[in-house]
């Protein structure tokens, strides 16, 4: 009995840390397109081009997804908004996933 306790326990940790995972990379994710779209906008010294060019390379991608789904609305892009708002929602599901089927 005391082996099946072990057993939860471990699958509970390891539950818990793959969730722990998932909303580490979904927030380091999100501040990297937060910097994405605020060094879109100001103009940075030629220094920073690595900076600007790691970043659209990393974010763009996930972005383009939303702006072929998501009509223009004028001059503002929603799509990063968007990409964020579906990270988020993927993080919670993940975790209710997670959560429910340790308990």
């Amino acid at each position: 009995m005391g082996d099946m306790g072990a057993g939860f326990r471990l699958t509970a940790d390891a539950a818990s840390t793959v969730g722990q995972f998932v909303t580490v990379f979904i927030s380091v994710y999100s501040l990297l397109i937060f910097a994405y779209i605020i060094t879109s906008w100001i103009r940075l010294p030629y220094s920073f081009e690595p900076v600007q060019r790691f970043l659209y390379d990393v974010c763009e991608p996930y972005i383009r997804i939303f702006r072929r789904i998501l009509p223009p609305l004028g001059p503002l892009d929603v799509s990063p908004i968007v990409a964020i708002a579906v990270l988020v929602l993927i993080d919670r599901l993940v975790n209710d996933v997670i959560i429910s089927n340790v308990h």
